[in-house]
């Protein structure tokens, strides 16, 4: 809309107040129109700190952008805090943007006190177990509908779930837990053969296998191969818009599209630890043949000797726990993804990353309750 000729042209004040220098924008700002110049509202003034405010602005354009990222961009190489808490949402975006398109090498601003750097850390960190407990929730809730109503879920999308994450894994799972079996028998044999106790790599292969091996590695290798995938599908979704539309149409998303995949990872990812416990044992007993002349039967007698019932009961409730971690991650970071390709890559990684670090959380949890119950 053009402006008319009573249209007062863009100024800018600056008030010094205890070593904060007050600038306030006003007036109209158009592109082609001259603006003010920074060098120029700043004088010799040398602030600690600038605040800025646009609160008597009745127009603008780019040209209040500019004005305003050369104010940051002089704080960032003076040391001064640029404040723009005062700025609108919206400028204080389209800031943000311009900022990351022009990238350097000028220091960071180091002058924010240490307690309210961490105060900010605390509150994102809140803010973030805020968005996992609602997630969470929403998903019990979902998962109590279901229990009520079976018939209303959507038992084919689960089906297919199931062989993505559970029978397309079964190659690369029993490689490297066969892989790892061979790894930690080689490793036990260096120690036990030096004091006569060859059969007992058996034991050591057994219960680091069905306690704690087999359930990590399938949940490490599916938080790579399944959970990523669930967030660059939801990802990809959310960039698209369908996730909205769904919500529109009153679909919930936790309903059609999150709970399919728990259901799925929660029933497969228990049969995985037990394939790759198998695996692992079978790497244990082809080194023991092959280097320490141990018969499997030998081995095989040995096993059944350390490993109960209650060892592999430990580990299918580690593998479940684990395959909820990893859906839950993979899902929650799809549906908080930007809308951008950019968005998607940065979900996929933020789900590995999210599903190992509370699998390994939860594994350290689970050791001291075992311990505490006696399991």
């Amino acid at each position: 809309m053009p402006v008319s000729p009573a249209a007062p042209r863009a100024r800018v004040s600056a008030l010094a107040v205890d070593g904060v220098l007050e600038v306030s924008l006003a007036g109209t700002w158009k592109i082609t129109e001259p603006r003010p110049s920074w060098r120029e509202v700043r004088g010799t003034l040398d602030p600690a700190r600038v605040r800025l405010r646009v609160d008597q602005v009745e127009q603008w354009d780019s040209s209040l952008l500019l004005f305003l990222f050369g104010v940051q961009q002089w704080c960032r190489a003076t040391g001064a805090h640029c404040d723009p808490d005062a700025l609108p949402e919206k400028i204080r975006r389209l800031l943000a943007q311009l900022a990351s398109s022009h990238e350097t090498s000028v220091p960071f601003d180091r002058t924010e006190n240490f307690l309210i750097t961490v105060g900010r850390a605390t509150q994102d960190v809140l803010v973030k177990a805020r968005a996992i407990s609602h997630f969470v929730g929403e998903c019990v809730l979902s998962a109590g509908r279901l229990v009520r109503r079976p018939g209303a879920f959507r038992w084919h999308d689960c089906l297919v779930e199931m062989q993505q994450c559970g029978a397309m894994a079964l190659p690369i799972v029993g490689l490297i837990s066969f892989l790892v079996g061979v790894t930690l028998a080689y490793t036990g044999a260096l120690v036990l053969r030096q004091y006569g106790g060859d059969i007992f790599v058996a034991d050591l292969i057994g219960l680091a296998m069905v306690r704690e091996m087999g359930a990590m590695l399938t949940g490490v290798v599916l938080a790579g191969r399944t959970g990523a995938a669930f967030a660059a599908t939801l990802g990809n979704m959310q960039a698209n818009e369908e996730i909205d539309a769904l919500e529109t149409l009153g679909i919930p998303a936790v309903n059609f599209l999150v709970l399919p995949r728990l259901l799925a990872l929660g029933v497969m990812l228990p049969l995985l630890a037990l394939y790759a416990d198998a695996c692992g044992i079978l790497g244990g007993m082809a080194v023991s043949r092959g280097l320490l002349a141990i018969s499997p039967t030998a081995y095989w007698i040995e096993l059944q000797t350390i490993v109960s019932l209650s060892d592999v009961l430990v580990g299918v409730i580690k593998a479940v726990a684990f395959g909820l971690i990893v859906g839950l991650a993979g899902c929650l970071r799809g549906l908080q993804a930007e809308r951008s390709a950019a968005g998607v890559g940065q979900a996929a990684t933020s789900a590995v990353v999210t599903a190992i670090l509370f699998i390994i959380v939860a594994d350290a949890v689970f050791a001291v309750l075992f311990n505490i119950v006696g399991l």
